[in-house]
């Protein structure tokens, strides 16, 4: 079972550290400010810098990370040896599942938040006309990521127990004494 401490403490903390830095890309949000030229002709957005790009992207990756080191020391719960019939078994299928689904909802959220973050407007308007639109990340999208970066977290951590469990326990067969071709 050293493997699967190993294997369950990469998978916690990488995915414990992507949930931090989502909750970090959420607190440095790009913020803009519209700015007018010299000549107070043109309106112009102008955006601070952010460093909510390269963290959603570092928890972006970090969740991948996580979610294919389970993936892959389990070998997607369906390839490999067969896993003992019983509860064990069936609670890992049903938070292979889950955790598949929470995966995919935070890859998406802080996905879309990276594309909004990285979309800055260079939009300009005469200067008598209604300003221009800075568009910026909205409140709450590297959040959501987060929340079910964690809610992810947890379920792969605890599938990847549960799986552990049901396939330690079905390699320790007892050898049997009797007349079948399998004993």
């Amino acid at each position: 079972m050293a493997g699967s401490t190993t294997v369950l403490a990469v998978i916690l903390v990488a995915d414990i550290v992507a949930f931090c830095l989502a909750i970090a890309a959420e607190q440095s949000r790009p913020t803009a400010r519209v700015e007018t030229d010299a000549r107070q002709e043109w309106t112009y957005c102008v955006y601070r810098p952010d460093a909510a790009t390269g963290l959603g992207a570092a928890a972006l990756a970090l969740l991948l990370a996580g979610q294919a080191v389970a993936a892959v020391s389990s070998r997607c719960f369906c390839c490999g040896a067969a896993l003992r019939p019983g509860g064990a078994r069936a609670c890992a299928l049903i938070l292979f599942v889950s955790s598949w689904l929470t995966f995919v909802i935070a890859e998406s959220c802080l996905l879309a938040g990276l594309v909004q973050s990285a979309y800055h407007t260079r939009y300009r308007a005469v200067f008598f006309e209604n300003p221009p639109d800075c568009e910026s990340v909205r409140r709450g999208t590297f959040g959501a990521g987060a929340a079910f970066s964690l809610i992810t977290c947890v379920l792969t951590g605890t599938y990847y127990f549960y799986f552990s469990k049901s396939r330690v326990s079905y390699a320790r067969r007892e050898a049997t004494i009797g007349m079948s071709p399998y004993s």
